[in-house]
């Protein structure tokens, strides 16, 4: 954030708004009424509004069936105590005017919000024709640009506010205003950026967890929870909560007077927000709400579908690329006569500006490439730096800085060596120089006001910043693309060895075929012999099980037993694979289930359920998260359900540059003790793949949640 014209200071720590505790603000806003009672008795023991005008001057102490007249005790039989337990009741009349009840569980303490009801509420009927049929135009939008201007018109219709904003976060957390409906005579945000102090982590929590809320006046005046005793309760849930006096500010800079926020929620993560801005104190009744969360939920699985026909289409485009490439590869009679008559197929292949073949001193190249002098150096210096293995960066002078002067405009660079044949093939981006409209400078000083008090950012006007040094990002998909071309390169030169081999001597193609032959049977054969060990510990471990008996010994070798098959299917795969760096996480994990579904039995087999999306990881991480599901799978087993059979579920998601491993039970929500050789490990295993390890409430069960990187 930055500040209004008050004394600067650069040393500032943004992260203060981090810090900032926005779920107990203490207070509430002003059009609706808060009553705090006890979960137990029912009984009000505090409160926030104007209670004395709308209930009566007895409010506290008093019994919520005899202030509401509803049946509290059966309503609370559906609200939950973990977080997100809500439930909406009867509409009441308070003193001539009516208002929506929502009941929320916090802790022991249940908390009734009153809000003013709509002056003429949407009938069930026609809101749910109204949200089928702007879910319907989601479905006609052609692509997610498409889909994203349909749903700013969408929301703005819903909710009548000046201007609506579909925000997306970034991978560095600042967000794009992508698509925008506003009134004419307002000015533009439309493309601009906002940094990510603008929205602070612990909001960003909220925002998953409250899809929707509205500020209907900035410059309310709060009506704090009475008697201060309860001023830190917590209010997560609670749409009219209050908000932050920065955000309040925020809002006036912009010259905002009311507001409401739509959470874009993808896979259980905060893909984006509907911003909603209104030019004059305007309310977002809570049935309006409702519907535009569930049309933000619409939203959201088209957005998710449109990315994944997005990542398909281009793995089909590279294999078909690929498949075109195959046969000419083939046909030449050595590396640089294949790569001249097609380098400019291999260059548009991976979307690159330049393509180069380093072979010794020698240089074949296409498009805008380096100096020859300055390739063959990048080549040596891949090889260095990525060693055997293809290496990507789109920011190559972070990484080599003479590279900024050498190479000119040249930014991105993917290097594939050949092993076999000595070479190198790079691939080149060029510089793209990004005009980044922000919605002010993002990098002005921040100011302190004279009590260093924090401030919101003062001007919103447009500022203009120029990104060098960067090309457009090299996908997984490509890199992938160049493993495989690798690989090519590699069949097309056995290729012309075995067809030169063959035009002078027959029999010495045929001592090469039984070569060939003879090392395929020796890799089996190791594979087999290893296999055989793995297979005799395991029965191993398994005649001390039994010999042990039921107890906790024989339980630590049946959990040994199921890490070693984790580690065994990972060695059969990598047999059967042509491409070790790389393995589908989904295909792994899939095969590691159906071991455990066999080694538990046919009762827990049956009660498995697995939802597993095609996700592209390093080798190495993929045997530590198999691991990691092995041991999530085993607590399971062993805490849930007594040691009874019972539902396990286990999902596997991809967020942008991360995955998600979740595994459910519907048991007795504990996860055991963590002091044990499994826990630390899980905890060892974690820590290794920068990854968090969190532990939620299910509902009943446990949810456990792996969240890491794809890559190192």
């Amino acid at each position: 954030m930055a500040s209004q014209s008050f004394t600067t200071d650069p040393r500032a720590d943004l992260t203060g708004c981090d810090r900032e505790p926005i779920h107990v603000p203490g207070s509430i806003q002003p059009h609706g009424l808060l009553l705090i009672a006890d979960a137990r008795t029912l009984m009000v023991v505090a409160g926030a509004g104007d209670l004395e005008a709308r209930i009566g001057a007895d409010w506290l102490g008093t019994k919520l069936p005899d202030l509401l007249g509803q049946d509290i005790a059966a309503l609370l039989e559906a609200v939950t105590a973990g977080p997100g337990g809500t439930v909406v009741g009867q509409p009441v009349t308070l003193a001539g005017e009516r208002f929506d009840v929502a009941f929320h569980r916090a802790g022991d303490l249940l908390l009734v919000e009153l809000e003013p009801s709509a002056a003429e509420p949407i009938g069930a009927g026609t809101m749910l024709g109204r949200l089928d049929l702007l879910a319907q135009g989601f479905e006609r939008a052609s692509d997610l640009q498409g889909l994203c201007d349909r749903a700013a018109i969408a929301f703005r219709q819903l909710t009548g506010f000046d201007r609506v904003m579909v925000y997306r976060f970034l991978d560095d957390d600042a967000g794009r205003v992508v698509a925008e409906d506003r009134d004419p005579a307002l000015g533009t945000f439309l493309h601009h950026h906002f940094p990510a102090s603008d929205i602070p982590r612990q909001a960003r929590a909220l925002y998953v967890r409250n899809r929707a809320r509205a500020i209907p006046n900035v410059d309310y005046l709060p009506q704090p929870i009475r008697p201060e005793s309860f001023a830190g309760t917590d209010l997560s849930d609670v749409g009219v909560r209050s908000v932050s006096p920065i955000h309040l500010q925020y809002l006036r800079n912009m010259g905002v007077e009311a507001s409401a926020s739509i959470s874009i929620v993808k896979d259980g993560l905060l893909w984006g927000l509907i911003a909603c801005h209104h030019n004059s104190p305007r309310a977002l009744p809570a049935d309006v709400r409702q519907a535009a969360a569930t049309l933000a939920s619409s939203l959201a699985r088209q957005v998710r579908a449109r990315e994944e026909a997005e990542t398909y289409r281009e793995r089909l485009r590279l294999r078909a690329a690929e498949d075109g490439l195959v046969a000419r590869l083939a046909d030449a009679s050595e590396l640089r006569a294949a790569v001249e008559r097609t380098k400019a197929d291999l260059r548009t292949m991976l979307g690159a500006d330049g393509f180069a073949l380093v072979d010794g001193q020698a240089v074949v190249a296409d498009g805008v490439c380096p100096p020859d002098h300055v390739v063959v150096e990048l080549a040596a210096w891949a090889r260095l730096h990525g060693g055997m293995e293809p290496f990507a960066t789109h920011e190559l002078a972070t990484l080599r800085p003479a590279a900024a002067v050498d190479s000119g405009t040249v930014s991105g660079l993917l290097a594939v060596p050949l092993i076999e044949q000595g070479a190198t093939l790079l691939w080149f981006r060029v510089e793209q120089v990004e005009e980044i409209e922000w919605a002010g400078n993002p990098h002005k000083a921040v100011a302190l006001t004279p009590g260093a008090t924090l401030s919101p950012r003062a001007s919103f006007a447009t500022w203009s910043e120029a990104v060098r040094g960067r090309s457009r990002r090299w996908t997984l998909e490509e890199i992938e693309g160049a493993y495989r071309l690798r690989r090519t390169f590699q069949d097309a030169c056995r290729s012309r060895e075995l067809r030169d081999l063959n035009a002078h001597l027959n029999r010495t193609l045929a001592d090469k075929d039984a070569l060939l032959v003879q090392k395929d049977l020796l890799m089996k054969e190791v594979d087999h012999r290893i296999q055989n060990s793995l297979q005799l510990v395991g029965a191993f471990l398994a005649m001390q099980a039994r010999a042990a008996g039921p107890g906790t010994v024989a339980d630590q070798l049946i959990e040994a037993q199921a890490r070693l098959s984790a580690v065994a299917l990972v060695h059969r795969r990598l047999y059967r694979d042509d491409q070790i760096e790389t393995i589908d996480l989904s295909r792994y994990l899939e095969e590691l289930v159906g071991d455990m579904k066999a080694s538990l039995g046919a009762e827990w087999g049956r009660r498995m359920k697995v939802d597993l999306a095609p996700v592209l990881i390093p080798t190495d991480r993929a045997v530590n998260i198999g691991l990691v599901m092995t041991e999530l799978v085993i607590n399971a087993t062993k805490y849930a359900y007594a040691g009874a059979p019972g539902p396990i579920s286990i999902a596997l998601e991809q967020h942008r540059n991360r995955l998600r491993l979740i595994v459910a039970d519907e048991g007795g929500g504990k996860s055991g003790v963590h002091s044990g050789f499994g826990s630390r490990m899980m905890t060892a295993v974690v820590s290794s793949l920068d990854g968090e390890m969190l532990f939620t409430d299910n509902a009943p069960g446990l949810r456990a949640i792996l969240t890491a990187p794809l890559t190192a």
